[in-house]
């Protein structure tokens, strides 16, 4: 028997929505386990039946080994694609997400994909009249990469020609940021203070953002979130770590800022999703905001200032959910409609994920 120079990926989609742009994650220790020769730099990924070069990414999360071999994806309901992993040179595509920290603009942190950006505020802008505690979002309607773009003209609050920032966060939890509910109070805690990288594109980019111990309402309590986008998706996956030495669950709350005029809002208690249509904000168009818990959800409500949802976490136990947005001057997603299906179809997609099997 030759060494193994090919390997067939079967990629299937038991559920009766097509998927889009789905970024899939195959484990890389399978794909060395039949083909452990790979050479990294020199191998690509086709689709079994058109030879159509597939785009793909190395995943790391933070370690020096490879992790995952993600790959951006169609695939029609009830159906499966196969495709080829085998030696030659890939051609290059182009990055659809990037993520970094902003030092010249006060300790941002900005990420984006090729639907939308956000950003998250660090240690130099604490207790000025600029901090906000939420996450942000920066609307686009452009498949390239801005952020760079923005902080360089400086002037991001004006639409340049594909997009601005006209989302107001201020002292809330923004765009489904999350934090302690103790005692019926919001517990913020201060801005991150270090940040790391995990993945940087083309098709996922990952960081760690860690926050110093505070007193969330008598219990000391202290931080690490881990958020990933996928290119082609309007929602980060959030995963956060809360520490603290009470052996009870601690509650806390995904948060969405609700506007002074009326919007249109979603509150799915039984399926943990949360969405919210904002009014109409004059030129700058339309966001939609969502969120979607993964852990259940004991109740939503809509307080003065904030959408809520509530659940509860134990200490050094990661707690996972979803929280996004979208613009409708992008032309995508245009009403509440089909925002409010677009996290339906999102929450349907994590409870059936597509099927990976090599061959």
């Amino acid at each position: 028997m030759g060494q193994q120079t090919k390997v067939t990926i079967n990629i299937e989609n038991s559920s009766a929505l097509a998927r889009k742009e789905s970024v899939v994650a195959v484990k890389w220790e399978n794909v060395l386990s039949r083909f452990p020769k790979i050479d990294t730099t020199n191998f690509l990924v086709l689709d079994a039946i058109t030879k159509k070069q597939i785009p793909f990414q190395l995943e790391h999360k933070g370690l020096q080994s490879i992790q995952n071999l993600l790959i951006q994806v169609n695939v029609k309901a009830k159906s499966t694609l196969t495709l080829l992993i085998q030696q030659g040179k890939p051609q290059p595509f182009n990055a659809k997400t990037y993520a970094r920290f902003i030092p010249e603009r006060k300790d941002d942190f900005a990420w984006e994909n090729d639907k939308i950006a956000f950003r998250t505020y660090g240690k130099a802008i604490e207790k000025t009249k600029e901090d906000a505690y939420g996450l942000d979002v920066w609307v686009k309607r452009t498949d390239k990469l801005v952020i760079d773009e923005r902080y360089k003209l400086g002037n991001y609050h004006i639409d340049n020609g594909n997009g601005m920032d006209y989302y107001h966060v201020g002292f809330s939890l923004g765009a489904g940021n999350m934090a302690p509910y103790v005692n019926d109070t919001i517990r913020y805690s201060a801005n991150y203070h270090q940040w790391k990288i995990l993945d940087n594109g083309p098709l996922r980019s990952s960081f760690q953002l860690t926050y110093d111990t505070w007193n969330a309402g008598g219990i000391k309590v202290r931080a690490i979130k881990v958020i990933s986008l996928d290119a082609g998706s309007q929602l980060n996956r959030i995963e956060n770590i809360y520490t603290f030495e009470d052996n009870k669950p601690l509650p806390v709350v995904v948060g969405i800022i609700k506007r002074p005029e009326n919007g249109i809002m979603s509150l799915n208690e039984q399926q943990g999703i949360m969405g919210y249509w904002e009014p109409n904000h004059g030129e700058d168009g339309i966001t939609g905001v969502g969120t979607i818990l993964t852990s259940p959800v004991s109740n939503m409500f809509v307080d003065n200032k904030q959408l809520l949802a509530k659940t509860t976490v134990k200490s050094n136990e990661s707690i996972v959910y979803y929280a996004g947005a979208a613009w409708n001057k992008a032309g995508e997603i245009i009403d509440s409609k089909q925002w409010f299906e677009y996290l339906d179809r999102f929450f349907q997609q994590i409870k059936e994920p597509l099927i990976v099997t090599l061959k």
